[in-house]
């Protein structure tokens, strides 16, 4: 059950397009005591499959721009080729660490977005009044 429940947060999210694979890799290493390598793996087999789903609503709702996408995808396609290559030469201990500071840079960063938006709705409603 515990998976069905962790499968379907992360397909969620993922379909939201917010990185479902980070929110499978948190719940699966801290709720499932699975080691990060087998964590990392496991999002990638999780992830064809949602990204798929994912692309055929995007497309069908042309939320997709190609000339963008498609350059991306190449390199991207590259980069996990590389990254892919380095995580398993890691240690776990190494991994961790690194995946929990990409936690922390993807919140930071999102508090600082969510400050600014704040801020520049005050801005705009002072202005108003």
């Amino acid at each position: 059950m515990q998976e069905v429940i962790i499968g379907l947060i992360s397909g969620i999210v993922g379909g939201l397009g917010m990185g479902g694979g980070t929110i499978l890799i948190l719940l699966l290493t801290i709720f499932s005591n699975v080691e990060q390598h087998i964590a990392q793996g496991t999002n990638v087999v999780f992830f064809i499959p949602t990204a798929i789903a994912a692309i055929i609503i995007f497309i069908k709702n042309k939320n997709i721009r190609f000339k963008i996408g498609l350059p991306i995808c190449l390199w991207g396609l590259i980069g996990a080729y590389i990254g892919a290559t380095i995580a398993s030469n890691l240690e776990v201990g190494i991994l961790r660490k690194c995946f929990g500071v990409f936690l922390i840079l993807i919140a930071l960063y999102q508090s600082y977005s969510l400050y600014k938006r704040y801020r520049k709705e005050k801005n705009r409603n002072t202005s108003i009044k």
